[in-house]
């Protein structure tokens, strides 16, 4: 017996399991992170480079735990992911001037160039997840989606500069 095709396998899913929005973002969560991770890979970065990286970028430099703040990393996680950065040039850490018991970590040329090229990547891979929508329902889709997370996460703490 052959295998069987997706149309076929989403037959025998029951109906109340095919219409609950829960079951289907923890399935859609579950293919986007396979697709993203697998795709980061091959470029030889991890989503956690990304987040780092965008967050440099875009907020400035930061210590190790206003990056975590930032980007959901655990500050224990956050280590690690700083320690591989900076291994390749990525990021630079330096003592904070304001206060030098604390490192101030901050994006480097290398850095801003390799956050484009998995822009690029990102991109790319996107493009590949959403194929079956157009623009017009990518924009609503990630817009409806921001909306159920803004609404069921805590209020953020603003205070993450260089603490």
């Amino acid at each position: 017996m052959g295998a069987m095709s997706r149309a076929e396998a989403t037959h025998w899913v029951p109906d109340r399991l095919r219409g609950r929005a829960s079951r289907l973002l923890s399935q859609l969560t579950t293919r986007s992170d396979r697709l993203i991770n697998d795709g980061l890979a091959r470029a030889d970065a991890r989503k956690w480079h990304y987040a780092v990286l965008a967050s440099l970028q875009d907020h400035g430099p930061g210590s190790q735990a206003a990056l975590s703040r930032r980007t959901g990393i655990y500050r224990s996680d956050m280590v690690g992911v700083l320690d591989e950065l900076t291994g390749r040039q990525l990021v630079e850490r330096a003592p904070d001037p304001a206060d030098r018991r604390r490192n101030l970590i901050t994006i480097s040329a290398r850095g801003r160039r390799r956050l484009r090229r998995l822009d690029d990547v990102l991109d790319e891979l996107h493009d590949e997840l959403l194929a079956p929508l157009d623009q017009a329902e990518r924009d609503q889709f990630v817009t409806l989606l921001t909306r159920l997370l803004d609404h069921h996460s805590p209020a953020p703490d603003r205070a993450d500069g260089a603490s």
